[in-house]
């Protein structure tokens, strides 16, 4: 997904990731997920008169920013988190679903396939009305064509990406991907100075109850409704009990939801090896916080005088696109990477071609709780390899950045599993307190390739192990990484273990769409964006 914070604000694109309805359990069963607030039920088609030419026709709306953009129904007061007024207006409901509507036949990728049957009249709400929003139509697979429709609140979404903050308890899980019972979630990994880790949580612990409930076979709404509250607290202090498994022993933890930081770099580190010194990092989101930790870690790699690197992205959703170009011009260095394209968006037949992000050499300077200077020149590596580790969990700008450096002919060995595959984007539009997402665009690299919705294969698939901590060198897929390195073939098994459950059933990372995304701030773009 991509991003653009519009002429009201900086401009960003977001890329295309997400999948199922915005809900943590990103594409899960409809148990143990807890969809954020703003997101829309399904609604039933409305029923009742037949359709304006208003409703029929949205370009007979005019101008959807100058004449309905913040119009509310319910007007915000005072100032936003950077101390700025708000720049709501009073309005009415109808206004907000005129503001969609138009947006929606200008700028959505497929425009020309959204229903014109709904009458605006018959909705009560701005975000039911958003949900229809979109094709009905279904792949070969009968998979929705559109999986990536979702929104958030303005003011989660801007504390997200400015400071790294999200409520919860610091946990990253991985799911079973069957329906129903048994369910097995495992912890995935855990925020240092969390909740989870003054708990005393450890990544391969198996979740067995929440609140007293048994998590993994119960099948009772109520019950259901009492797991959703406790894995997805929806306000600071809530305090809830858990019982997890570890080695065959359980034990008890109570952890209360708190607004966790999360730093996007971790485990920054130089591994000597026979061949020379490798660098390596732990990135988890492209956030603005990670501009400058990434400008650090990669000042440290060409300090040491590294000659390769290992960039774990296992579970790295995206993020701003403008921070991936500088991740992948780091590695690269202007040798490469000159004059080349990062990437180029490609949108719906109304949108003009807009300038493509080519590899940034200099940061952007991105508003977080420690900038990096704008303008300040990146340090670079300037491989002509590099190593990625991935899973399913890895998306968007995670995947960008692999195509990006392959179409400046970088190689690209991926270690572990397939990526995701989520090449198209959108522009997250803040209007009224809440923040819609909508494709938009798909994004291809220099040499004009974009079509991975199936993913990026491996090069060596290994499993993730959550056995060993991430960056332990004896891990599964670091372990693997540096094996490939010394021999240039894949290990004979390069499948680690993990808990019993996980060699067992695939598994998917937990998290909402909205931490699966890329992010591209536009210099130069109209004001209707």
């Amino acid at each position: 997904m991509r991003l653009i914070s519009s002429s009201l604000a900086a401009l960003f694109v977001l890329a295309g990731c997400g999948g199922g309805g915005g809900s943590p359990g990103v594409g899960a069963p409809p148990v143990a997920q807890q969809p954020p607030p703003t997101t829309p039920t399904n609604p039933a088609p409305p029923t009742g008169t037949q359709p304006t030419p208003e409703d029929l026709n949205p370009n007979l709306l005019g101008d959807a920013y100058g004449t309905y953009w913040n119009k509310c129904a319910v007007p915000r007061t005072g100032v936003d988190a950077s101390g700025k007024a708000y720049p709501d207006t009073q309005g009415t409901l109808l206004d907000e679903l005129k503001f969609l509507r138009a947006w929606t036949n200008q700028y959505y990728l497929w425009y020309n396939e959204v229903p014109n049957t709904y009458k605006m009249a018959d909705f009560t709400s701005a975000l039911d009305y958003f949900d229809v929003l979109k094709t009905p139509a279904v792949t070969a697979s009968g998979q929705p064509k559109d999986r990536y429709h979702f929104t958030y609140t303005t003011a989660e979404w801007d504390a997200m990406q400015t400071q790294g903050i999200s409520l919860g308890y610091g946990i990253t899980w991985s799911r079973s991907t069957n329906e129903g019972a048994p369910r097995t979630w495992l912890v995935t990994a855990v925020e240092p100075g969390s909740p989870a880790s003054a708990a005393g949580l450890l990544r391969g612990d198996m979740l067995l109850k929440v609140d007293g409930v048994d998590f993994v076979n119960t099948e009772d709404e109520a019950a259901i409704d009492i797991i959703n509250a406790g894995l997805f607290p929806e306000s600071v202090g809530a305090a809830h009990r858990f019982t997890l498994q570890r080695a065959g022993v359980q034990y008890e933890a109570r952890m209360i939801g708190a607004e966790v930081v999360k730093a996007p770099v971790k485990n920054v580190k130089v591994i000597e090896t026979p061949s020379g010194k490798v660098g390596y990092l732990t990135f988890d989101s492209f956030n603005a916080v990670s501009e400058k930790q990434l400008y650090d870690a990669f000042t440290t790699f060409r300090q040491a005088g590294v000659n390769d690197l290992v960039l774990d992205v296992r579970y790295n959703g995206g993020g701003l696109l403008y921070v991936a170009s500088q991740l992948a011009y780091m590695i690269a260095g202007p040798e490469s990477t000159s004059g080349k394209v990062f990437e180029r968006s490609q949108y719906n037949d109304k949108t003009p071609a807009y300038q493509p992000i080519l590899f940034r050499s200099t940061a952007w300077g991105f508003a977080s709780s420690n900038p990096l200077r704008t303008g300040t020149s990146l340090p670079t590596l300037g491989l002509k390899r590099v190593t990625v580790l991935s899973t399913e969990g890895t998306c968007s700008a995670s995947e960008s950045v692999i195509n990006g450096l392959r179409g400046a002919d970088i190689e690209v060995i991926q270690i572990g599993g397939t990526t995701c595959g989520k090449p198209y984007g959108f522009t997250p539009v803040p209007n009224c307190g809440t923040t819609y997402f909508s494709i938009e665009f798909q994004g291809v690299n220099h040499k004009g390739f974009g079509d991975f919705t199936d993913g990026f294969t491996p090069t060596c698939r290994a499993s993730d192990d959550l056995s060993r901590p991430v960056g332990d060198q004896d891990e599964g897929l670091l372990a693997t990484a540096l094996a490939y390195r010394a021999s240039g073939a894949c290990p004979a098994s390069s499948t680690a273990s993990s808990a019993a459950r996980a060699r067992l059933v695939p598994m998917r990372i937990v998290r909402p769409e909205v931490e699966e995304i890329s992010i591209h701030t536009t210099p130069g773009a109209p004001p209707a964006r």
